[in-house]
C-alpha cells in the first residue's frame, strides 16, 4: 500500500444504543462503510475502526459501551502512531460519533504537535451521511437520517417492523434557558452545555432521561428510506474524494 499511497482513513465511532431498529454498531458501521467507499474511488488505505467511543450518556440502555477520554483518546491516538511508524504521512480521521468530537479535536492536536504526520477530520466535506439533506424537524440519534444511511449501508442490521417513534422530554434545565434565547443567542451555548449528559451529571439530559425508546427524532422512523441513505452517502463521498485528491496534488511540491 505504501508504494502507491501514504493516507491512510481511521474510522473512529461507538458501540451503543440506537432505539429498537438500529444495531448497537450503528455508528461505527456508518463510519466503516464511508472510509471503504471513499477508498473506492480514490486510493487511500483504510485502517482497522476504533469501535468503542464516549457513550456514557447511553449507559441506561443495555448493550451500551463507554470508554474514558483519555483512553478513547489514546487509544486512537496509539493506532495513528503506529500507522506513522509505518511510513503513513497523512492521517485522515473519520469519526461517526458526536459524542467523541471533542476528544478527536484532541487526538488531531496531538498528532500533528509530536509527530511527522499530518492528521485532519474528513467530517465535514459535505452534509455527514447520517443527516437527512432536507431541512426539516428535529431528527437526531437513531433518527430518519441514521435509519437512511443503515437501510443502504447494512439493511440487514436494520428491522423496521421494529421502529417506533419516541416520546421526547425536555430537561427542565434546558428548558429555562430556552426562554431566554431572544434575549442572547448565545445562550445556545450553554445549551449544549446542558445537552446530552450522563444521568449521574442531575443536568436531566441522558438518553433514557429525554426519550422513551432511545431515539431522538420528531419525524417518522418510517419514512426512511435506502435511497436517501445512498444520497447522503454519495454527496458526502464526493466531497471527500475531491478533497484527497486535492491533497495529493498539493503534495507533490511538499507534505
Amino acid at each position: 500500500a505504501l508504494t502507491r499511497t501514504d493516507m491512510v482513513i481511521i474510522p473512529v465511532g461507538s458501540i451503543e444504543q440506537h432505539g429498537k431498529h438500529l444495531p448497537l454498531c450503528t455508528d461505527i458501521c456508518a463510519a466503516t462503510e464511508i472510509s471503504k467507499l471513499i477508498a473506492q474511488k480514490t486510493d487511500v488505505l483504510v485502517a482497522p475502526a476504533v469501535a468503542v467511543g464516549l457513550s456514557e450518556h447511553h449507559m441506561a440502555f443495555p448493550g451500551t459501551l463507554t470508554l474514558s477520554p483519555e483512553t478513547f483518546e489514546a487509544v486512537v491516538f496509539e493506532t495513528a502512531q503506529s500507522l506513522i511508524h509505518h511510513g503513513f504521512k497523512k492521517i485522515l480521521i473519520y469519526n461517526g460519533h458526536g459524542g467523541n468530537n471533542t476528544s478527536v479535536a484532541n487526538i488531531l492536536q496531538k498528532i500533528n504537535q509530536t509527530t511527522p504526520a499530518v492528521a485532519v477530520q474528513l467530517n465535514g466535506m459535505a452534509d455527514p451521511p447520517w443527516q437527512l439533506i432536507e431541512a426539516g424537524p428535529l431528527d437526531g440519534h437513531a433518527g430518519v437520517g441514521e435509519t437512511a444511511s443503515m437501510l443502504y449501508f447494512t439493511p440487514g442490521l436494520v428491522d423496521m417492523t421494529k421502529a417506533e417513534n419516541p416520546v421526547l422530554t425536555t430537561s427542565p434545565k434546558v428548558e429555562a434557558v430556552q426562554k431566554h434565547l431572544k434575549d442572547d443567542p448565545h445562550l445556545s451555548r450553554v445549551i449544549s452545555a446542558l445537552g446530552g449528559r450522563p444521568e449521574s451529571t442531575g443536568k436531566q439530559t441522558s438518553t433514557r432521561e429525554s426519550t422513551s425508546n432511545g431515539v431522538t427524532t420528531k419525524r417518522d422512523l418510517k419514512s426512511a428510506t435506502a435511497e436517501q441513505g445512498r444520497q447522503q452517502a454519495e454527496r458526502f463521498v464526493e466531497a471527500a474524494v475531491k478533497f484527497i485528491e486535492t491533497w495529493k496534488k498539493a503534495s507533490n511540491g511538499g507534505q
